[in-house]
């Protein structure tokens, strides 16, 4: 998300609360999502890809709606107009291929009308087959693995590489300069994660009745839609069913945090980016204060552009009434790993939460296994798709298993020494050094993590390592 792309949906979002109020602004937003799928979406190396991928999206969510929603609701009048609107629109985009200027609201011209009907008609097939179909669970489990395949894809540098190939090939394109990088689908690993959502509480019957333009709305409502957070369909639909007028607006929130996510994201991060910790400055440094230097700045870098883009999209959400969830809470200040975890990514890792880590520990107390390996077992497993989330590259494995391995550590230490560090930590001088002394542990803890973060090999990240402390 650009800086014109943030000024632009500052002015959509405030159209939208100042002139439409009720179902009409719903309705808007629903429309603003749509065109801003297009609108953020990069343009690629492969012809064309720039438009297929949000119209991608588009035929995704419809799918995903027809298996949660019961089929006496499919044939409302509701969803026929929702469907419309986001056929009506595909189509009008594709048709500014023949006007006689640039491309308009995507990045690069249009593919040709009959491959975009070609497309359309494809897509609305495989939902009316969807609708047709019983009702058994076996559509929602086989959502969530299409979803989970495709973000394996995406993620993966050897899978993403065989897609670019297949593509070009296709579009009849070279195949010398293909990269893993040709296709980057924006919003993917967000709105992906709010289906797969959907999905499984639809299994578990405790999804709420939504219609498709709520919906699509939700999962790529746009404030969100590059960067997050990933909020619950239940709490989204509650703000955008309530009445709001441009009367109720914070604006106190709006411009605070509006300032605040500029600053973070073209200021200070930016200007950290020109010295943090790269793939290339690794293995030029020379000596080990500077090595830190560039840790400290890469830990600074990542937390004010992320923060700094959380900032941005609570804003624009609270502009248009919906009050999305905090991501970030000032997680460098906290005083142990878990305290951190609580507090970095916080719409992630409550994902991952319920349905991964809470899941998982369930079903294992069920078994044998002693508490300290259930322990150990769910925090490898939850952080290390946490880092394969990032991407699935063995530096992201690895530093998944780091956090992984610092939180089982953090859990078994507070459980032998709570009662003697408790003792020991009588007076408020003492509780403040043990605060300040955690503090410190738990942030190089956190900052080292980032080596194998941000380095692709383990040659290269242990390599920095040693000159950290040589």
């Amino acid at each position: 998300m650009t800086l014109p792309h943030i000024v632009l949906g500052a002015a959509i979002v405030l159209l939208a609360t100042s002139l439409f109020s009720g179902s009409k602004r719903g309705f808007f937003l629903f429309i603003a999502s749509i065109l801003a799928t297009y609108a953020l979406q990069p343009a690629l190396p492969i012809r064309g890809l720039d438009f297929w991928l949000p119209t991608m999206t588009l035929g995704l969510i419809a799918a995903c709606w027809v298996v949660v929603t019961p089929q006496g609701q499919l044939r409302s009048w509701q969803a026929f107009q929702a469907a419309a609107w986001m056929l009506a629109i595909v189509v009008l985009l594709g048709l500014t291929r023949y006007l006689p200027m640039d491309a308009i609201l995507t990045a690069s011209i249009p593919p040709r009308v009959e491959q975009v009907g070609l497309l359309l008609v494809g897509l609305a097939g495989l939902v009316i087959v969807l609708a047709w179909l019983p009702k058994p669970n076996w559509k929602a489990v086989a959502g969530i693995l299409v979803l989970l395949l495709a973000l394996v894809a995406l993620k993966s540098p050897e899978a993403g590489l065989s897609v670019a190939r297949l593509l070009r090939s296709i579009n009849g394109q070279g195949l010398e300069t293909a990269s893993a990088f040709d296709v980057r689908w924006i919003g993917f690993s967000y709105f992906a994660f709010r289906l797969i959502h959907t999905l499984k509480d639809g299994l578990d019957g405790r999804l709420p009745g939504v219609s498709l333009r709520e919906y699509v709305t939700y999962v790529i409502f746009f404030p969100a839609l590059a960067a997050g957070p990933i909020d619950r369909l239940e709490r989204f639909l509650k703000d955008l069913r309530t009445e709001f007028v441009l009367a109720q607006v914070d604006w106190d929130f709006v411009f605070g945090r509006l300032t605040l996510g500029l600053l973070k994201k073209f200021v200070l991060a930016d200007s950290l980016a020109l010295m943090a910790l790269n793939p290339q400055n690794a293995g030029q440094v020379q000596s080990a204060p500077w090595a830190w230097v560039l840790l400290y700045a890469y830990a600074l870098q990542i937390y004010f552009d992320f923060s700094g883009y959380t900032d941005l999209a609570l804003a624009l959400g609270r502009l248009a009434g919906i009050q999305l969830p905090e991501n970030f809470n000032q997680p460098y200040l906290k005083p142990n790993l878990t305290q951190f975890w609580n507090n970095w990514h916080m719409s992630l890792t409550q994902w991952f939460r319920a349905y991964v880590f809470n899941p998982l520990t369930r079903s294992l107390r069920g078994t044998k296994a002693s508490v300290w390996l259930i322990i150990l077992l769910t925090q490898l497993v939850t952080m290390t798709l946490i880092g394969l989330w990032h991407g699935i590259t063995l530096n992201f494995v690895l530093w998944g298993m780091w956090h992984g391995l610092g939180l089982f550590v953090h859990n078994r230490w507070q459980d032998a020494f709570r009662a003697p560090i408790s003792a020991w930590a009588s007076t408020p001088l003492r509780q403040q050094a043990l605060s300040l002394f955690g503090w410190w542990l738990t942030f190089h803890y956190v900052a080292l993590g980032w080596v194998w973060f941000v380095l692709p090999t383990p040659g290269l990240a242990l390599g920095f390592l040693a000159r950290l402390f040589s």
